[in-house]
């Protein structure tokens, strides 16, 4: 029975080799034996635009995820908070497929709703204002016609940003709000959720109008590499190491 695999929040950068090591491994092992591999967001630490991919670090990672479509498995890549501008060249590059905010897929007869998980942390209304501003397809156009060193400089800046706000904020508005979760339940008509972005890994079984549904919150790879695979067994978390 072929598994699908799902990992999220990598945050692959030069400064993170471990990090890296680990990805390099996955996609020459099992990602090369699954039915499908879903990465739901924030890849990179940060993606300024595909002329990244101009660098060795970003070409070798690219060729890493290369090496897993060209064995035929279908590879989907959701845009997370950190690499939004993930664009064309980067699927010419990797083979992989760019997903929608949300998709409703079927995992061996259980209607999944998958999505990096941002969107579902309702309670942190800074953030969503600046989700909504920097999702616009028209700031996105805008940014990606700064000179690279410009937005080099930008990205660090948002990053130093980020932190200074996170520190400051409590815990609880920072992961998902109960409502937001239940109404996509309901919106979308599943029996399960994966998403990443809130690094509490967890499986949460969620009531939702008498029926119980399972919610998968996915590692972030701070330590070493951690994905799910999914088949009509369940879900079960792996780990792997550079």
């Amino acid at each position: 029975m072929t598994a699908r695999l799902f990992l999220s929040d990598l945050h692959l950068s030069p400064d993170r080799p471990q990090a890296a090591a680990a990805f390099e491994a996955f996609c020459a092992g099992p990602a090369r034996s699954a039915a499908a591999v879903y990465i739901l967001g924030d890849l990179f630490d940060w993606w300024i635009g595909d002329d990244q991919l101009r660098e060795p670090f970003f070409a070798d990672m690219a060729r890493a995820l290369r090496g897993v479509s060209d064995a035929g498995v279908p590879v989907h890549v959701a845009h997370g908070n950190r690499d939004f501008l993930l664009g064309p060249a980067f699927v010419a590059a990797t083979g992989a497929r760019l997903l929608p905010d949300r998709e409703r897929i079927d995992v061996d007869g259980t209607p999944t709703l998958i999505s990096h998980g941002d969107e579902l942390c309702t309670g942190d209304v800074d953030y969503q204002r600046y989700r909504a501003r920097i999702r616009d397809p028209a700031t996105q156009r805008r940014l990606l016609r700064l000179p690279l060193f410009l937005r080099r400089m930008l990205a660090r800046a948002l990053r130093r940003k980020s932190r200074d706000a996170t520190a400051l904020k409590p815990e609880s508005i920072m992961d998902v709000d109960n409502g937001a979760v239940e109404r996509a339940f309901r919106d979308h008509g599943v029996a399960r959720i994966i998403h990443g972005h809130t690094h509490r890994p967890a499986t949460h079984i969620v009531e939702v109008d008498g029926t119980p549904r399972e919610r998968i919150v996915l590692a972030d790879w701070h330590d070493h590499g951690h994905y799910v695979e999914v088949d009509a067994r369940g879900a079960t978390r792996r780990d792997i190491r550079g």
